[in-house]
């Protein structure tokens, strides 16, 4: 029964690590794709990718700060139960 518990707490420790680097991995090739079309923002297909990859990027950016929102909101939950 432990061992099962561990197992799990593992697996959900690696995957929210998977998460935080495939936002990071988004973000960094969305910000990468708005500085290159930012050059070309005469032409559409830049334009329209340009305002794409922003919207996308804003998203990744979200993305990452909640996962990192989790260990700080059960160590705020601790102190009040404990002033409790």
């Amino acid at each position: 029964m432990k061992e099962e518990k561990k197992e799990m707490k593992e697996n959900k420790t690696f995957d929210l690590e998977v998460q935080r680097e495939v936002a990071k991995i988004g973000m960094t090739a969305t910000l990468g794709a708005t500085v290159v079309t930012s050059m070309f923002m005469k032409n559409k297909l830049a334009k329209n990718t340009h305002v794409i990859a922003g919207v996308a990027f804003c998203g990744f950016a979200l993305w990452h700060h909640m996962l990192y929102q989790t260990k700080n909101n059960k160590k705020t939950d601790k102190l009040d139960s404990k002033q409790a």
